[in-house]
Order: structure tokens, then C-alpha cells, then sequence
């Protein structure tokens, strides 16, 4: 069976494919279709994971895996949400969203920092599919009050997990891909291609 990945992202690609492993099943990336981004206006992840996945679907006509995830802050009334990556504006780096963030929360006390990442997993056999299957992984944490850590990317220099003592970019990227808000939603898809 072959899926395309609605996405170019090379990262989410290697982690698809490992995750598979050698099950029969061939994910391609839509960049190999020379597809152009779906344009996210939805207001909610799973939302924008399902315009990923229909757009991808409908150009490709191939059926379609894609994922929408980002950071919840509950200081912050659940921001940077849906807009987790273009946090600090459009083009943003993931230094400026986390300087963004580490603002908006500098008179917030660690103790009330909590936040999570979401992870959904849309999954469309067709750009129309009536019954379209989402998957939804969180991962618990706290932002802590500045940067530490190499490994990872977006919000995991500042994602901090209590019981590991130590931010998401702290830890090894194999421990990360066992606990990780993606992890968890990869893994329901797996169960459901397997």
C-alpha cells in the first residue's frame, strides 16, 4: 500500500518510516509530487491535519497521512495553539517563537507554566473520504524559564518533562520517539495500518 505524507518535512518523514518499519507499506513525501503547501485556516488541529490530508489526496489521488500539532500553554489560555509554528509571525524561527513565548510568560512562576503538545493524525483514503480516521497524542509537561538542551526542534528546548528533569531537547531523540505527543499518535496509526 502507498501513502503520501502531506508533508515535505524530512523529520516527520524518518519518523513515519521507522515507525513502519519493513510492514510493506510505502509513505512518500507530497515534495515528491512537487505538491504545494495546503493552506491551514482551520481552527483546530484536526481541522488543519484533514486540509493537509485532503489536499495531498486530491493532487496526488493516492490515499493520504498528514499531522497537525503544536503547544497549548494554560497560562496563556492555550496559546500558541494552531498557530504554534507562525507564533511570532509568519517566516517566525523556532528561536523567535520560543523568545515570544518566554515573554509572554515572564511573570508566570514555574509552578504555573503547564502545557502540553498536541499531536493529530489524519488518515483519508480519498480527498472526499466520508469517513475520514484522526488520531490525537498529547505529552504533558511545563515551559521552564529559559532554553536548554540540542536536540529536537520548535518548543523542545523550553518543553520541560518533570519526571525525566529535563527539557524534550535534553533527551536522547530515541526516548524522545517513545514518549513524545507524536509517539503516541504514530502509534495508533501503526495499530490501524498493521
Amino acid at each position: 500500500m502507498k501513502y503520501v505524507l502531506a508533508s515535505g518535512n524530512k523529520g516527520k518523514l524518518a519518523e513515519l518510516k521507522a515507525l513502519l518499519g519493513p510492514t510493506g507499506i510505502e509513505v512518500v513525501p507530497q515534495s515528491d509530487f512537487d505538491i504545494p503547501e495546503a493552506i491551514e485556516n482551520g481552527d483546530s488541529f484536526t481541522a488543519n491535519a484533514l486540509i493537509k490530508a485532503r489536499h495531498a489526496s486530491h493532487l496526488t489521488g493516492l490515499p493520504a497521512i498528514a499531522d497537525d500539532s503544536g503547544l497549548e500553554v494554560d497560562a496563556l489560555g492555550g496559546e500558541p495553539g494552531v498557530y504554534s509554528a507562525r507564533y511570532a509571525g509568519s517566516g517566525a524561527s523556532d528561536q523567535d517563537n520560543i523568545d515570544k513565548l518566554l515573554r509572554a510568560l515572564q511573570d508566570v512562576p514555574e509552578s504555573d507554566r503547564s502545557a502540553r503538545f498536541h499531536c493529530v493524525i489524519a488518515l483519508v483514503n480519498t480527498a472526499d473520504d466520508p469517513d475520514p480516521e484522526v488520531f490525537h497524542g498529547t505529552w504533558e509537561g511545563f515551559i521552564s524559564i529559559a532554553p536548554q538542551g540540542e536536540n529536537g526542534f520548535g518548543y523542545d528546548p523550553v518543553f520541560y518533562i518533570p519526571e525525566f528533569k529535563s527539557t524534550s531537547a535534553q533527551l536522547d531523540p530515541q526516548e524522545k520517539n517513545l514518549l513524545s505527543h507524536r509517539a503516541k499518535a504514530m502509534g495508533q496509526l501503526k495499530s490501524r495500518l498493521l
